[in-house]
């Protein structure tokens, strides 16, 4: 093994992306196949996991699961799930999630609770639910590792009306903080990604009425592309990152984060 394979490669660990069946999720499933881990993808729809197993299958060893792990007993399940398949975890991505758009005054009670329910609790009572297996090979030198999926809506005040979506990601983004010091003398690293505009389902509509305008917005002129995403979940899943806890990474092309045009 050469010293950038050394530093980068995943050969011999074993991964779960949530959502992963596409958007950012299949995205960060390639980058960590093709760094030589064994992922997981887990989706709500079986149809969906089982074409991107086949999409993903050129990459590497990818395994699909279909499970709704929205509720904290369904993160139980799962992850009894997995521990009949696997002695030990190392590398957990917390991607799943979800938006709901409605004018102020008419918001719809349960469309709150569901994005809460799936952006932030649902990372949560995953990531405690898989803890036994993820401290199983975990090493001061070597720690296991949570990537959560945050986003630059928590970071700066996204311009549409889906209300609660900026908050979770914020919410997400601080949730990473408070277990990346829970986790450290667990030899568990906690960081997370805010990614900027990427080709996804959420994203189709608005980049459909206005991408020209959002990538303008950004001072590198573009969206984001796949091995954007790729490249910084394996960091944070390699022995580069193995000092590396409790960050936030915007993954944006500098939309966020060096006060861009509006993109109104």
């Amino acid at each position: 093994m050469n010293a950038l394979e050394n530093l980068f490669g995943l050969g011999g660990k074993v991964a779960i992306v949530t959502g992963g069946s596409r958007g950012i999720g299949m995205m960060a499933a390639r980058g960590l196949l093709d760094a030589g881990a064994r992922v997981y993808i887990v989706s709500r729809k079986a149809q969906a996991v089982e074409e991107a197993v086949s999409e993903l299958s050129a990459h590497g060893d990818v395994l699909g699961l279909s499970a709704d792990l929205s509720s904290a007993e369904a993160c139980t399940e799962f992850a009894a799930e997995i521990a009949g398949r696997e002695d030990s975890l190392d590398i957990l991505v917390n991607n799943a999630g979800a938006t709901w758009g409605a004018d102020l005054g008419s918001f719809p009670v349960e469309a709150w609770d569901k994005v809460f329910d799936i952006n932030v609790k649902a990372p949560f009572f995953l990531t405690e639910a898989l803890l036994p297996l993820l401290e199983k090979n975990a090493t001061q030198d070597d720690p296991s590792r949570v990537v959560n999926i945050g986003s630059i809506d928590g970071i700066h005040v996204p311009r549409h009306t889906a209300f609660p979506y900026g908050p979770s990601k914020a919410a997400i983004h601080q949730l990473t903080r408070v277990l990346a010091y829970n986790l450290g003398d667990r030899y568990i690293t906690v960081n997370a990604i805010a990614p900027g505009p990427f080709e996804s389902k959420m994203m189709a509509a608005t980049l459909a009425a206005k991408g020209d305008a959002i990538a303008a917005s950004s001072p590198l002129g573009r969206i984001g592309r796949p091995d954007d995403i790729a490249g910084t979940v394996v960091y944070f899943s390699s022995r580069a990152a193995a000092y590396v806890t409790g960050s936030v990474l915007a993954v944006d092309g500098g939309i966020a984060t060096t006060a861009g045009r509006d993109t109104d």
